[in-house]
């Protein structure tokens, strides 16, 4: 029996957990996981969405393997009598391009419609016609999903792969992963070593996961190797409204600032500017930003938003590749048993059921089965061919 040592329980570990031990009596799987309540883990503090509008045909397809699987959850995920509802729902996401970023979208749009993407361009007049609560002032065109695009909660998709992998036998061990243990001659690693209740121990393994999120350059860096993923705190805030939206979906403004329904009432973020996006800084909320960024730009996109009452508000960590903002997956040359699935850049969630299959199938049959994965190989990295993502929120 192969044994696998997975650093990371979160989403991305725990999916690729579940399918490894799907192939009963093949696999003995570990998942280290250094806090069983997953206060800081991206999975619990995520926005939780789905969305089809990638600039790149590999998320694209992630994505539309995902939504299948989410759709499905309840009878794919089911454990011991339990089956797992995660709330899905699919109002769509609806991208707004400036003159300056209309072409870009355009193409992004063509890009989709060639892969089967259930998208919709908008002129401005359209857009007005169609979501009559909105302003479309310096709106030169827009990207509205129709189908297959939504949210859900993240926390019970995380718990539902968790749930289902530990009942077909994955071990959840609550420990700090503190590094690798490596044969001399060939560089593969032969074990983990951790920390739990004060003492230190090493679980072996054939194989090795790096899915360690935030977090995961640091787990690199044991076996020698330069990983270009950093955490990067995102904000998130909750407000109401006295008015309704109808139809409402997920909205990104050319500007950055995104919003959507959350039951009653809205959930809204922003991406900083890169010149103050630091590396792991403290997970405060950035609640100043709400006033100086975030707030401007909803009212002048909504005018009913200049009625907004703020709520609640959390910040969480993007695992941000910083080499083309895309997921690293699969093995380094340089150690032939250690597997990477990093980097996701604030579409890991969604993600995680590519991936998670994905993974699996590298190191149960040596390749990619049921979707290629290969252009997000850490090849490009190392000759230096970033594969941007340009629909990064």
């Amino acid at each position: 029996m192969t044994r696998v040592v997975i650093v990371g329980g979160g989403a991305i570990g725990s999916a690729i957990a579940c399918f490894l031990t799907s192939d009963a009596g093949r696999f003995d799987v570990t998942v280290i996981e250094r806090d069983f309540t997953y206060a800081k883990a991206s999975s619990a503090l995520s926005a939780s969405s789905i969305r089809q509008q990638f600039s790149s045909p590999v998320n694209i397809r992630m994505s539309q393997f995902g939504i299948q699987f989410l759709r499905a959850i309840g009878d794919l995920l089911q454990a011991d009598g339990e089956r797992p509802d995660i709330g899905l729902v699919e109002p769509g996401y609806l991208y707004l391009a400036s003159p300056a970023g209309a072409d870009q979208l355009t193409q992004n749009h063509a890009l989709q419609r060639a892969h089967q993407v259930d998208v919709e361009l908008l002129a401005p007049d359209r857009l007005q016609s169609r979501f009559p609560w909105m302003c479309t002032d310096g709106i030169a065109t827009a990207c509205l999903g129709l189908s297959g695009e939504g949210w859900f909660d993240g926390y019970s998709v995380l718990q539902a792969f968790r749930r289902k992998a530990r009942t077909q036998g994955a071990r959840y061990l609550q420990a700090d992963a503190t590094g690798f243990e490596r044969e001399a001659a060939s560089g593969r690693v032969k074990s983990v070593r951790v920390r739990r209740e004060m003492r230190d121990e090493s679980i072996a393994c054939d194989v090795a996961v790096n899915a360690a999120g935030p977090w995961a350059a640091s787990v690199a860096g044991w076996a020698g190797i330069e990983l270009p993923v950093r955490a990067r705190r995102r904000s998130v805030f909750s407000f109401t409204c006295p008015s309704t939206l109808p139809g409402c979906p997920l909205v990104i403004d050319p500007g950055g600032v995104w919003f959507r329904p959350e039951g009653d009432r809205f959930i809204c973020g922003f991406s900083p500017p890169a010149a103050l996006d630091a590396d792991e800084p403290p997970l405060d909320v950035e609640h100043a930003a709400f006033e100086e960024v975030v707030w401007p730009a909803l009212a002048a996109r909504v005018p009913a938003f200049e009625a907004v009452r703020q709520g609640g508000a959390w910040a969480g960590y993007y695992e941000m590749n910083t080499f083309d903002q895309n997921a690293v997956l699969g093995l380094h040359p340089s150690c032939s048993n250690l597997y990477f699935a990093a980097g996701f850049s604030g579409h890991g969630l969604q993600h995680a059921p590519a991936a998670g299959r994905g993974i699996a199938e590298l190191i149960r049959d040596g390749a990619y089965r049921s979707l290629d994965l290969s252009a997000l190989g850490f090849g490009r990295i190392l000759e230096g061919r970033p594969l941007l993502e340009r629909n990064v929120i």
